[in-house]
């Protein structure tokens, strides 16, 4: 798609950001500048109660936009019809248990929320509220309500509220709230609630085999595409522990449990803890498969002689006893990061692992020149114990995670 004005450039997806009258009205700012700077156009729109926290003036200047909160401004642009009817999303962060409560019931007494009325594409709301107002029954049941209606409606995170408080309602941090922003863009239907009542297990991250004290062997695996699997899987609804290795200092995902790891042992106690109440396990760490056959207990010095080779032993195939002490109908999904060869293309390589695993379904990846490892987004294969073949087209890491989320609950048990 290109811009009419300018043929040769790309048209910038168009995203009106509500904020409502919240204290975590701050962070909007943070969601606002990560949005145009990847490209999108962005017009915020706040409630007067979000202009108490910050200013107008801040959200223009990020925005590049002029900001304004009730019906009789701009009139002749009609912003409280417009606006709803040519964005390609509207997102509300936070969304203050007022305001959802509003947009449940159809009111409309400002300009964010005629535009949530009028809106005719995928709408996010990001709740953000002290964690009594979250479970009230009112509350539930406008959630529930707008659910229904198709609008997605995030899980909170965990964790410090206003003053001491502390608890679940505090609004996700803004890099999670732009990833659901993009994905939604590239897929307005990525994030449906059908994984309610299931408990999920994912592993992420890789794991360090220690040498001595300083030095372990690692490999270059950030943990991303195991926590957006996370992140999806618990915007769908699920109940989700992720088992987490080393990542690239990423914070765990809203609505999710996290439980650490370090080795490859650490990891396979963990995860064969977690596989006995889980639905469905899913195992995207990048777990070492040898390790040092002793720990040294100190700090292996340089010397003006050769050191000693390191012995290596193998560690065990945690997808593999997975898939042996699986529960009757238990999924089981696996992850390949493969590099082919003169006569072995990665796909023959992810063919005989699943083959080799017993696994119902195996995501497999290229890896090496920037490939899947540390990067942003990802692609690869989708391949099914019954032979069905899927190409997983280049995209973000959570594309890849709704995409594996459509595979699996067509395979777990009603």
């Amino acid at each position: 798609m290109t811009s009419q004005l300018h043929p040769d450039a790309p048209v910038r997806p168009r995203v009106v950001l509500g904020v409502g009258g919240g204290i975590a009205a701050y962070k909007a700012c943070e969601v606002l500048r990560r949005l145009t700077e990847s490209g999108h156009s962005v017009r915020v729109v706040p409630t007067e109660g979000a202009l108490r926290f910050v200013g107008a003036a801040t959200f223009e200047a990020l925005s590049g936009q002029p900001v304004h909160t009730g019906v009789f401004e701009d009139v002749p642009e009609v912003p409280h019809v417009r606006l709803g009817q040519t964005a390609d999303l509207v997102v509300v962060a936070p969304a203050t248990a007022n305001l959802i409560a509003k947009a449940a019931n159809g009111l409309a007494d400002d300009l964010l929320t005629n535009t949530l009325l009028t809106a005719r594409c995928p709408v996010l709301l990001v709740p953000a509220m002290h964690t009594e107002m979250w479970e009230h029954p009112a509350t539930r049941a406008n959630v529930a309500l707008l659910r229904s209606r198709g609008v997605v409606v995030a899980e909170p995170a965990s964790g410090r509220l206003t003053g001491k408080d502390t608890g679940k309602g505090r609004l996700p941090e803004p890099s999670e709230i732009v990833e659901l922003t993009k994905l939604l863009l590239a897929r307005s239907d990525a994030l449906p609630r059908d994984l309610e009542g299931l408990h999920v297990a994912v592993s992420a991250g890789g794991t360090r085999e220690p040498l001595d004290p300083v030095r372990f062997l690692g490999n270059r695996s950030s943990g991303r595409q195991g926590y957006a699997l996370a992140r999806v899987a618990a915007q769908r609804g699920a109940r989700v522990t992720l088992v987490s290795a080393h990542t690239a200092d990423l914070v765990a995902p809203a609505g999710v449990e996290l439980v650490g790891a370090g080795s490859a042992e650490e990891l396979r106690v963990a995860m064969h803890e977690v596989a006995k109440t889980a639905d469905v396990l899913v195992m995207a760490a990048a777990v070492a498969d040898f390790r040092p056959v002793s720990l040294t207990g100190h700090k292996i010095k340089k010397t003006d002689r050769d050191p000693e080779p390191v012995a290596l032993t193998r560690n065990a195939d945690i997808l593999a006893e997975l898939v042996e002490h699986r529960r009757p109908g238990q999924v089981v999904v696996g992850f390949a990061a493969e590099t082919g060869d003169e006569g072995t293309s990665v796909l023959d390589y992810g063919r005989a692992k699943l083959k080799r695993k017993g696994c119902d379904l195996l995501v497999v990846n290229a890896v090496g020149d920037g490939g899947a490892f540390e990067g942003e987004d990802n692609a690869g294969w989708l391949l099914s114990a019954d032979g069905t073949e899927v190409r997983i087209a280049h995209g973000s890491k959570a594309q890849l995670g709704a995409t594996l989320w459509d595979a699996v609950r067509v395979l777990v048990e009603p």
